[in-house]
């Protein structure tokens, strides 16, 4: 009963927690990108000036460390049952490749380049490379966190079928 109600409890921390993931990105992508990246290196250092008490560097780790631990507790409180093990071990694998790797091996650096190295460490021609890059691989997050939110709530669903009262015997194998 109690690993019952955990695996509940998981899931919808996994569902909620993608799915604010995503949605972070998705009103980042709409409502800062267009200010950020509009003019480098002008745009960015207007970033520098409005990104002082907050940003996207405080929201996202910790709740990318969330999905990350909810999808993985996710993942191995359900590993016995068939109809579930691979719509959470995907999203645990997709949120770590697009969100996690891709951005320590791809945006961090870039990061550095853009908000952290003094300004005017690097040419205009050269910061508007790198924004543009920058750019052009967020769409590599967008679909990432996409895909994770939709495997996740496809698995939550499915777990509430099989173990919705009534439920056809052999619906599934939840436990």
């Amino acid at each position: 009963m109690f690993r019952t109600k955990l695996t509940w409890i998981v899931l919808i921390a996994l569902v909620w927690t993608s799915m604010l993931s995503f949605g972070g990105v998705a009103a980042e992508t709409v409502m800062l990108y267009p200010n950020i990246f509009a003019d480098p290196p002008a745009s960015l250092e207007r970033a520098r000036e409005f990104i002082i008490a907050g940003g996207p560097s405080d929201y996202f780790p910790p709740l990318g460390a969330s999905v990350v631990v909810s999808s993985l507790a996710a993942t191995v409180l359900t590993w016995r049952d068939r109809g579930l093990r691979w719509w959470l071990a995907g999203a645990a694998a997709t949120f770590l490749a697009c969100e996690f790797l891709f951005s320590a091996v791809f945006f961090w650096p870039r990061n550095e380049i853009m908000f952290v190295d003094p300004v005017g460490t690097h040419t205009p021609e050269y910061l508007r490379q790198v924004a543009a890059e920058f750019v052009a691989g967020h769409w590599v997050r967008v679909a990432g966190g996409a895909v994770t939110a939709v495997l996740a709530f496809t698995a939550l669903l499915r777990r509430a079928r099989v173990t919705a009262p009534g439920a056809p015997a052999g619906a599934g194998t939840a436990r």
